[in-house]
């Protein structure tokens, strides 16, 4: 069984910086990871993604040039650091994994585990 747990939301100011982190535990399986993130007004949307051995990631437009994802295989952990923050990156954040040595899936239906979710509040 595989468990997610993300952690390092928190509350900052607009053009601040978070480093969102999630570790699995579980089975050892080459994980593709995901970030996604959810507000009550929104359905929950696709961030970045990383290949299983961090060779490539994927980003949502409105994030590129400010977050980056990477992963420490050896500490079964994936990050997002997140600068430049803005209001409208208000969120819970997800992070999801699947069993994949190719890509870094973009659709949360292609995901099969999640974590509980960590709030992102970034004041303006």
């Amino acid at each position: 069984q595989v468990q997610l747990v993300e952690s390092g939301g928190g509350l900052v100011q607009a053009g601040g910086s978070l480093r969102l982190s999630c570790a699995v535990s579980g089975d050892t399986f080459p994980y593709a990871m995901g970030w996604f993130r959810q507000t009550p007004r929104k359905e929950r949307e696709f961030v970045s993604a990383i290949t299983w051995n961090g060779a490539s990631g994927k980003y949502v437009d409105s994030v590129k040039g400010r977050f980056t994802i990477f992963r420490d295989n050896d500490k079964n952990t994936v990050y997002l650091q997140m600068n430049s923050l803005k209001p409208e990156d208000t969120a819970i954040y997800y992070c999801a994994a699947v069993i994949d040595t190719f890509g870094a899936p973009e659709t949360e239906d292609e995901y099969d585990y999640w974590g509980q979710g960590t709030q992102v509040t970034v004041s303006s």
